[in-house]
């Protein structure tokens, strides 16, 4: 397969490439919107890093690994986290996407074209959580029909994953 080619715009990474498009369909890479494929910058980091894309900026320069990351540093100061998250849970056969619009990292599928199962919020364990926060981010989850994950990154870079789903009794 060839290396689909993106182009960072501002804050957003897109591609209108036939590669994009296959990437897409086979393993939902990216959000498809009318004729090109829109990236989470940790999914194109992730791409970028697999060598399946390559990213250009406005001027046509191709942008390398280590200068997009400081970009997208300035954009999200959590990035390495999610990216960490992101990057295993691809590695666990796992479709993460956005969860933006319900104020969390990632919504979790199990497999395309299915319901997604977790809302997942990602962490560093040196973060503290508050049981206010907690039972917001738990009911943004139950409201959505999903399970809570909470994803823990510690200073090795390690991940550990706290789940929390509802029982009726």
């Amino acid at each position: 397969m060839e290396k689909i080619i993106a182009h960072l715009i501002g804050d957003q990474i897109t591609s209108n490439s036939k590669e994009a498009q296959n990437l897409y369909s086979i393993q939902r890479f990216g959000e498809k919107t009318k004729d090109k494929v829109t990236y989470m910058l940790v999914e194109a980091l992730f791409l970028l890093e697999d060598e399946k894309m390559e990213i250009f900026d406005i001027k046509d320069r191709k942008i390398k690994l280590k200068k997009l990351l400081k970009k997208l540093l300035k954009l999200d100061k959590k990035i390495i986290l999610k990216y960490i998250a992101y990057k295993n849970l691809r590695e666990k056969g796992l479709i993460p996407k956005t969860a933006l619009k319900y104020g969390a990292d990632f919504r979790i599928y199990k497999k395309k074209g299915t319901h997604s199962n977790w809302i997942c919020f990602v962490a560093s364990e040196k973060e503290t959580l508050t049981w206010q926060e907690f039972s917001s981010k738990n009911r943004v989850a139950h409201s959505t029909k999903k399970n809570l994950l909470i994803a823990i990154v510690d200073e090795e870079n390690d991940l550990t994953y706290y789940e929390v789903s509802w029982k009726k009794l």
